[in-house]
């Protein structure tokens, strides 16, 4: 069973019904990045998916680190997700 936290901010926790930090476990031993996107898009947020995802991608404007690392340097969708990680998704746009 591999155990990760999922963190919403800059908004986003609106999508969740406000839940900042999100316990999950996936019963997958591999497990990637792109499948745990997916399953947030399936199975966290109930309405506005494109304000999550654009296309099957996570939206431009949102900052996504794994364990406080940018994404980018850890290899984007293709992440191998490890026991205990801490991936967080942060919105930059605000409107005004």
């Amino acid at each position: 069973m591999l155990r990760i936290e999922l963190e919403f901010g800059g908004g986003l926790e609106s999508l969740t019904g406000g839940n900042k930090v999100v316990p999950v476990e996936f019963s997958e031993e591999q497990l990637t990045l792109d499948r745990v996107i997916d399953y947030i898009r399936t199975n966290l947020i109930k309405e506005k998916h494109e304000y999550f995802v654009q296309g099957e991608y996570v939206r431009p404007g949102i900052l996504v680190l794994i364990n406080d690392v940018d994404w980018e340097l850890e290899g984007k969708t293709r992440y191998v997700v490890q026991q205990g990680d801490r991936i967080t998704f942060i919105s930059t746009l605000h409107g005004g």
